[in-house]
C-alpha cells in the first residue's frame, strides 16, 4: 500500500478506514484493560511473591509514571518520524514487557516490567488517535473517535471482571500473558493496513526538550502517586512535585526560545485545547477517583469475591457501551459543548448516588450510580476528544494526542491520590479512638487485624470500621461529584459554541474544527 505522508485527512477518508479503526481499537483495548486488570491480582501477588504494600503500590504506579513521563516525547517523535513506526515500536515493547512480567519471580521484576509496559504504551497510545484523524474524513471523525473512546472506556471497566475470571482459573501471571496474543494480532494488522503519516516538515530532534519534559512529568507524577502513602506534606511528595514543576517551567521556557521545539506553544494558547484538556482532566479525576472507592466498597464492605466484584461493575460497562456510540449524534444535534456538559452532569448525578445512597444501602443503589456514571462518561468522552484533536493543524496530531493522553493520566493519578487521601483522612477521623492502632489506617487493614479475634470483639471492630468507611465514602464521592460538576461548568463556559459546516452541508459538533485547517489554533 502506498504510504500517506501528509498530515491531513483525505476528503472521503481512507478506503480501509473502518478496518484501520478496528485494528487501532484492538490495540487500545489491550492497554486500557491493563490499567485495571492487575488490581484484582494484587492480593495473590502479595501472597505468592511476598510483595509488601509499597511494592504493590509501585506495581500499579510504575506503569502510570512511565507512560505519562514519556508521552509528550513520544507524540513529538511520532509526528517527526512517522506515527505508524512509533505505533509498531510501542506495541512491540508493550508485548515483550508483558511477557517478562508474567515470568517475574520477584516484586521488583514486576515493577520493572510494568515501567517498560508504560514506555511502550506511551509510544503507541498517541499514534492511535492521531492516525484516526488522518484516515477519517471530517464528517466521520467524531463517530470514529466515539468508538475508539468506547473501547478505551470498556477496557478499563472490564479489567476487574477479566482479572477475576483469570484468577479463578489460572495463576496471577495470566493478567500479563493476556496482552501478548492481542498485541501480536494488533501488530500484524497495523503492519498490513495502517498507512504511514507524519509532519511533512522535517525537524531535528529536540534532545533538551525531550529530557526536560520526561523529567518534569516524571517528578510531578511521582509526587502525586506518593501522596496517599506519605501525605501531601511529606518531602517525598513535595520534593518531586515542586521539582517537576520547576523542570516543566524550564521546559516551556526552552520551547519558547528553541529554533525547532518539540511542542508548538500555540496549542497551549488555544482556547479550544485548554477547555477540552481541562474538561478531560476533571472527567478522569472523577471517574478514576470514584472507581477507586467503589472497588473497595464492593469487596471490603459487601464482601464480594474478586470475580463477583468484577461482575458487579457490568452496569458501568453496559452504560458506556450504549452511550458512547450515541454521543456523536447527540453532539451533532445539541452541540459538543452542551453534550459534554450533560455527560459530566450525568456523571455527577451517578457519583452523588454512590455518595449518599450506596453506604448502608447495599448493591442496588451502587448499580444505579454506576449506570449513571457510565452513561455520562460515554456521552462526554468522544466529543471532548474530538474538540481537543481539532485544536491544531493536522501535522501536530501526534503531539495533540500525546497531550490529550498526558492530561488523562494526570487527571487519573490526581484522582487516585486526592480521593485516596480524602478517604484515608475521613476514615481515620471517623474511627473511634478506642480501637486498636491496626484498625485505624484502612478498612482493608482492619479486616486483616480482626482475624483470630473472638467473634464478638471482631464484629464490633468491623462494624466501627464499616461505619468509618461509609463516612469516608460519602465524603470522597461527594468530592468526585463536585469535580464532575466543575468539569461541566468549564465545558459550558470555555468550549466554543456554534457549529462548523462540514463537507456535504452537514454541521459539525460545536467546538469542532476541520482537520485540514492550518495555522494558529483559535
Amino acid at each position: 500500500m502506498t504510504e500517506q505522508r501528509t498530515g491531513g485527512a483525505m476528503e472521503q477518508g481512507h478506503p480501509r478506514r473502518w478496518s484501520i479503526l478496528g485494528v487501532l481499537c484492538l490495540a487500545v483495548f489491550a492497554v486500557s484493560i491493563d490499567t485495571t486488570v492487575l488490581n484484582v491480582a494484587l492480593p495473590t501477588i502479595s501472597r505468592e511473591l511476598g510483595a509488601g504494600t509499597a511494592e504493590l503500590q509501585w506495581i500499579v504506579d510504575a506503569y502510570t509514571l512511565a507512560l505519562a513521563g514519556v508521552l509528550l516525547t513520544a507524540g513529538s517523535l511520532a509526528d517527526r518520524y512517522g506515527r505508524k513506526k512509533m505505533l509498531i515500536a510501542g506495541l512491540a515493547v508493550f508485548g515483550a514487557a508483558s511477557a517478562l512480567g508474567a515470568l517475574a519471580q520477584e516484586p521488583w521484576q514486576i515493577i520493572a516490567a510494568r515501567g517498560l509496559m508504560g514506555v511502550g504504551g506511551a509510544f503507541f497510545m498517541p499514534g492511535t488517535l492521531s492516525i484516526l484523524g488522518h484516515v477519517f474524513s471530517p464528517a466521520e471523525r467524531a463517530a470514529a473517535i466515539g468508538r475508539w473512546g468506547a473501547l478505551t472506556a470498556l477496557g478499563m471497566v472490564l479489567g476487574p471482571l477479566i482479572g477475576g475470571v483469570l484468577l479463578e482459573h489460572y495463576w496471577w501471571g495470566a493478567a500479563f500473558v493476556l496482552n501478548v496474543p492481542v498485541v501480536v494480532v494488533a501488530l500484524l494488522g497495523v503492519a498490513w493496513i495502517v498507512p504511514e503519516s507524519c509532519d511533512p516538515v522535517a525537524r531535528r530532534a529536540d534532545l533538551p526538550g525531550t529530557v526536560l519534559s520526561t523529567a518534569g512529568m516524571a517528578g510531578i507524577l511521582f509526587g502525586v502517586i506518593s501522596a496517599p502513602a506519605h501525605g501531601w506534606g511529606s518531602g517525598l511528595v513535595l520534593g518531586p512535585l515542586l521539582g517537576g514543576l520547576v523542570v516543566l517551567a524550564v521546559f516551556f521556557r526552552h520551547q519558547a526560545t528553541a529554533e525547532e521545539p518539540m511542542l508548538d506553544l500555540r496549542l497551549m494558547r488555544s482556547r479550544r485545547f485548554l477547555a477540552a484538556g481541562t474538561t478531560m482532566a476533571f472527567l478522569m479525576f472523577s471517574l478514576v477517583g470514584g472507581a477507586f472507592v467503589v472497588t473497595q466498597q464492593l469487596q471490603l464492605v459487601l464482601g464480594l469475591a474478586p470475580l463477583t466484584a468484577g461482575l458487579a461493575t457490568v452496569p458501568l460497562a453496559a452504560a458506556v457501551v450504549v452511550a458512547s456510540p450515541l454521543s456523536p449524534a447527540v453532539a451533532a444535534a445539541i452541540g459538543a459543548r452542551t453534550a459534554i456538559a450533560a455527560g459530566l452532569a450525568t456523571m455527577a448525578a451517578g457519583l452523588a448516588v454512590l455518595a449518599f445512597f450506596t453506604p448502608g444501602g447495599g448493591y442496588p443503589p451502587a448499580a444505579a450510580g454506576l449506570v449513571l456514571l457510565g452513561a455520562g462518561m460515554g456521552l462526554a468522552v468522544a466529543p471532548v476528544n474530538d474538540v481537543l484533536m481539532s485544536a491544531g493543524p493536522p501535522e501536530s496530531a501526534g503531539r495533540l494526542s500525546a497531550m490529550n493522553d498526558t492530561v488523562q493520566e494526570l487527571g487519573s493519578a490526581l484522582g487516585v491520590a486526592v480521593i485516596g487521601s480524602v478517604l484515608a483522612l475521613a476514615y481515620g477521623n471517623a474511627i473511634p479512638g478506642t480501637v486498636p492502632r491496626t484498625v485505624r489506617h484502612s478498612l482493608g487493614e482492619a479486616a486483616e487485624a480482626v482475624r483470630g479475634m473472638p467473634s464478638g470483639r471482631a464484629d464490633a471492630l468491623l462494624n466501627a470500621a464499616h461505619r468509618a468507611f461509609d463516612h469516608g465514602m460519602t465524603l470522597s464521592m461527594a468530592v468526585c461529584a463536585t469535580a464532575a460538576l466543575v468539569g461541566a461548568v468549564v465545558a459550558l463556559v470555555l468550549i466554543p459554541g456554534g457549529r462548523t459546516p462540514r463537507p456535504g452541508g452537514h454541521p459539525a459538533p460545536a467546538g469542532s474544527q476541520e482537520p485540514a485547517t492550518r495555522g494558529v489554533p483559535t
